[in-house]
């Protein structure tokens, strides 16, 4: 793919879905998206008509950009560390806890907080908050599934039989469950975000944006948490400016958001596009 092909891929993209390739890195996604197009169409400029008059190609690349995920529990030592150290120590502070799951796909993230949460405080109304960009994914996370047994193979058989019923073979959160998570579309790299968040959870949905882009958004989350709110990572991701940002790491993937800011934080600003 040449810089003419992916200039046409990129505003079609942008145009199309409202995701813009400039903020991410750009050797890494022409790689993907050559490889992508040439297994759906003879050119990238009939990949792009593609795109443009079938949904289901449409939804295949919505997809294959924002990395859609359904497990629950993924990576269950972080969620382990969530359960007995983070959420504990919140909970000493506040009774009731606003978390944000920032790129949430189809739900399994924001649902598996919701239930840990009614465990460890239950009936005290915890704000669990879910944002992605995928329309598509919303509407199935909002629905509560249907889920597959992979999707939900990390999940404690009492939490299942709890949380889940089980129609034709498929898992569906129960209507308690789902009314315990807010779900919204929302553009991380061009929206304002709400503030006042005990727990801000991003995983694995940078590893393609460019530095500038990253550091805009670890901004924005740094903004938006609470005084000692936590950051919540990817397990393959880090925070090496995490000092500068006002952040203090404290487990593995979990960053502290300090009471007073480091001197060297710069305020976070909204994004632009």
């Amino acid at each position: 793919m040449d810089d003419q092909e992916y200039d046409l891929i990129s505003q079609q993209i942008l145009k199309l879905t409202g995701i813009d390739l400039a903020h991410y890195k750009v050797q890494q996604m022409r790689r993907r998206l050559t490889g992508l197009s040439s297994a759906n169409a003879p050119s990238v400029a009939e990949y792009c008509q593609l795109i443009k008059k079938d949904p289901d190609a449409l939804s295949k690349l919505r997809d294959f950009l924002t990395i859609n995920v359904s497990e629950f529990f993924r990576d269950a030592e972080q969620f382990e560390i969530l359960r007995t150290e983070v959420f504990p120590e919140l909970l000493k502070n506040r009774p009731r806890l606003n978390v944000w799951s920032a790129g949430c796909s189809h739900g399994g993230e924001p649902y598996s907080v919701a239930m840990m949460l009614e465990e460890l405080a239950p009936g005290q109304n915890h704000r669990v908050l879910a944002t992605d960009l995928d329309d598509a994914v919303i509407a199935k996370a909002r629905n509560g599934g249907p889920y597959t047994s992979a999707d939900v193979n990390n999940v404690d058989g009492k939490l299942l039989l709890k949380y889940f019923d089980k129609p034709d073979n498929m898992y569906t959160l129960t209507d308690q469950m789902r009314k315990k998570v807010t779900f919204k579309k929302q553009n991380l790299l061009r929206d304002v975000f709400e503030t006042g968040f005990d727990l801000i959870m991003c995983r694995n949905v940078v590893i393609y944006f460019n530095d500038e882009a990253k550091d805009r958004l670890y901004r924005g989350f740094q903004n938006s948490l609470r005084d000692r709110g936590v950051l919540f990572i990817g397990a393959t991701e880090s925070l090496l400016a995490a000092a500068e940002l006002g952040l203090t790491r404290v487990n593995n993937c979990f960053y502290r958001k300090s009471s007073k800011e480091s001197a060297g934080a710069r305020p976070a600003r909204a994004a632009k596009v």
